[in-house]
């Protein structure tokens, strides 16, 4: 990740889960089978550059095996 999350991330809501991720089978070959959901969230983030900026984030998630693919949507800011 090019960013560090600083505290909790809210406003969590599940946009897809199971079949219907477009990349499923993508997540399957890199990270194993699991539950997968792709959910998004608002956080507050520190770029790399030391900027510190509120954001959507949007990643891949499944039991037992954690957090994926965590990118930045867009600056709430």
């Amino acid at each position: 990740m090019h960013f560090a999350i600083i505290g909790n991330i809210e406003e969590i809501e599940t946009i897809a889960a199971g079949g219907n991720i477009r990349d499923i089978m993508r997540l399957h070959k890199q990270y194993g089978f699991g539950r997968w959901r792709k959910l998004k969230g608002i956080a507050v983030i520190r770029l790399q550059n030391g900027n510190v900026r509120k954001a959507e984030l949007h990643w891949y998630e499944a039991h037992g095996i954690g957090k994926k693919k965590m990118k930045i949507k867009k600056f709430m800011d």
